[in-house]
């Protein structure tokens, strides 16, 4: 039997798409998932301070709590040596862990810090911002200490 070309460009097509990706319960996958929820996360809260959405102060205090407890979750998928695949962590997370753990805890003591301040009624997003900016400090700093780009 004779395969048409646009048949067989569909085919290779699909196989090439099925075989690139990350296991999603690998691990890697696993943090990369919880690395882009704390990303739309900490954007969606960002955004209401800088105008970019409108401020909803139960959904502002919702997030906060969100990201606390987002921000505690990766660092259990960083398994002791450097797993197989395309990570953008690099080598130093695994040669350096004090150091990787240090900042680790420094973001779960700054999302900590932003969900309470988001408890006190009523909220006030003047004072919610240099809760942000420190919860965003404090991801660049492990970004530009230990993310390969």
């Amino acid at each position: 039997m004779k395969l048409s070309k646009p048949l067989l460009l569909c085919s290779v097509v699909l196989a090439l798409a099925a075989c690139g990706g990350v296991d999603p319960n690998s691990p890697m996958g696993k943090r990369q998932a919880l690395f882009k929820e704390m990303l739309r996360t900490s954007e969606d809260l960002g955004g209401m301070l800088r105008g970019r959405l409108p401020f909803d102060e139960a959904r502002f205090v919702a997030g906060a709590e969100q990201l606390d407890k987002l921000s505690r979750q990766p660092w259990q998928h960083f398994p002791q040596v450097r797993d197989e695949g395309d990570s953008r962590a690099k080598d130093e997370v695994w040669q350096r862990q004090e150091r990787f753990q240090q900042l680790a805890r420094q973001l779960e003591g700054d999302t900590a810090l932003l969900r309470e301040l988001s408890q006190r009624k009523p909220l006030d997003p003047k004072l919610a911002e240099p809760a942000v900016k420190k919860v965003e400090d404090s991801c660049r700093a492990c970004h530009e200490e230990f993310r390969a780009y």
